[in-house]
């Protein structure tokens, strides 16, 4: 029987979620399965990917074949990388503890990569945040400028429509004044 290791898809319209499975390679995508690995969710930034990483490498180690998208997730957490320095350690060019320790260092630098990522996301999601309050506050006080000219030249005409009418009484009065007599 050859088996594969693969994506069985659940979740809504618009937002998969992926079990990554072994199962055998006749049977349909969302179908019967062997044994569940772990879960691929890539709706999150970056992806969540929970593996059985003993399960993985003794099912790639056993001759279970993953399809494209299941090698790169494997790939990415280190299980084919085992595989290869199993390989090593079998036909004598490592030593199990030399083999250990490249891939503790290959783990360690992973995790700082990734550790750098979710950092570099985090600190450009405050920046966003940042510019965007500014720009906010920006076209605020505009708002509020624009406001304020609108409404202030309204008092002044009215202040010197006030004292235009006065002077024009005065005037009348005046004019009168020198009528009469």
């Amino acid at each position: 029987m050859a088996t594969k290791i693969r994506l069985q898809r659940f979740g809504k319209k618009g937002k998969p979620f992926y079990h990554v499975v072994v199962a055998d390679s006749r049977a349909p995508r969302d179908g019967k399965f062997i044994e569940r690995l772990g879960s691929y969710n890539p709706n999150t930034n970056p992806a969540t990917i929970e593996i059985n990483f003993e399960k993985a490498v003794t099912w790639v180690l056993n001759g279970a074949e993953p399809t494209d998208t299941a090698r790169a997730i494997l790939s990415y957490k280190g299980v084919l990388y085992k595989k290869h320095l199993e390989g090593g350690v079998r036909k004598g060019a490592l030593t199990p503890e030399q083999a250990e320790e490249k891939f503790a260092k290959w783990l360690e630098e992973k995790g700082n990569k990734i550790t750098g990522k979710v950092d570099g996301l985090a600190a450009k999601k405050a920046e966003n945040k940042k510019a965007a309050l500014a720009a906010e506050a920006k076209k605020k006080e505009e708002k509020a400028a624009a406001i304020a000219a609108k409404n202030a030249p309204v008092a002044e005409e009215t202040a010197e429509t006030e004292e235009a009418q006065t002077e024009e009484t005065a005037a009348e009065e005046t004019q009168a004044e020198n009528n009469a007599e």
